[in-house]
């Protein structure tokens, strides 16, 4: 990958603002490059709808040909960006492309914890014990919020055990937001 972070214009961030878009750019993010047919047969869809969004994130700059191809046909794609955020826009467009987005990226969290769950009694016991599905409910003012996941996102920045043969990929999904229907004054 090229680039550590991106935060998207809002035209892009509604590009990416598909599930099958964003799980295209997941699996190239943490298996690296693969071809739309690769791609295809992991997310259950047809080469050639792979393909086209393929080139919609392509157009959108997230991600890029490998250059490792051989020919058209065996196209291999990558990443550009190890992660992408959607910072805090003020305008009416950049705040409708972030709730488009935040529809999918739900769908698609959704998807992953129930595919994780399934897998769960497959898991052998050190990872099955390392393994949660927890939630923490608190009474927070906005600013605690902010700090509490600014502390989170630091923590995790922190951890990385890339070259140990143990290693595996481990997706934390962080949730931070007010309890649905509590705040009334929005």
């Amino acid at each position: 990958m090229t680039a550590e972070h991106v935060t998207p214009s809002p035209t892009a961030l509604r590009a990416l603002s598909h599930p099958l878009r964003l799980r295209l750019l997941g699996l190239l993010r943490v298996d690296g490059p693969a071809t739309a047919t690769d791609l295809a047969v992991r997310t259950g869809t047809s080469s050639g709808a792979t393909s086209y969004h393929l080139r919609q994130l392509a157009a959108h700059g997230f991600v890029a040909d490998a250059g490792d191809d051989t020919d058209a046909r065996t196209r291999r794609w990558r990443a550009v960006h190890r992660s992408t955020s959607t910072g805090s826009p003020d305008d009416m467009e950049g705040r409708a492309a972030v709730d488009a987005f935040a529809q999918a990226v739900a769908v698609v969290h959704a998807e992953g914890m129930q595919r994780a769950v399934e897998e769960h009694p497959l898991l052998p016991e050190a990872w099955r014990a390392a393994s949660t599905l927890s939630d923490y409910v608190r009474r927070l003012r906005p600013g605690t919020l902010q700090r509490l996941v600014e502390r989170l996102e630091a923590e995790l920045e922190d951890v990385d055990d890339e070259d140990h043969p143990d290693a595996r990929p481990v997706v934390v999904r962080l949730h931070a937001h007010p309890w649905p229907g509590s705040v009334t004054d929005a």
